[in-house]
């Protein structure tokens, strides 16, 4: 039975939907067992941590600000005062090990709910 997770993702166009889904298995395998919920009317893991939203002609990967210093902000692509994000046009255009990097130090950095151990 299909949860709001997948219907948000099975909604979206091609090329977002089928990138969407590569970057939740991403968040997935590197985080098995990672907590998924719909927050901001978008997937979202680890209360918050990362995000996941499909825009017109890309997909953002979203990420908490909390406890990153002004140089680990520098290896993200855009955002705002509490989430910065990278932006993925295509399946093709995911770097699964910089995003792998991202989600690591992320969880590292961010205050709360440790959701791995690097």
């Amino acid at each position: 039975m299909p949860n709001k997770i997948d219907e948000y993702i099975n909604k979206q166009a091609s090329p977002q939907k089928e990138t969407c889904q590569a970057l939740r298995a991403l968040i997935n395998k590197t985080f098995p067992g990672i907590k998924e919920e719909m927050k901001w009317g978008v997937p979202a893991y680890a209360d918050g941590k990362f995000y996941i939203v499909a825009l017109k002609d890309h997909v953002n990967l979203g990420f908490s600000k909390d406890g990153l210093t002004k140089e680990d902000e520098k290896l993200f692509d855009g955002g705002g005062k509490a989430m910065k994000h990278i932006e993925v046009a295509s399946v093709a255009g995911i770097d699964e090990k910089r995003i792998v990097e991202l989600l690591k130090l992320v969880d590292k950095r961010a205050k709360g709910v440790i959701v791995y151990e690097i």
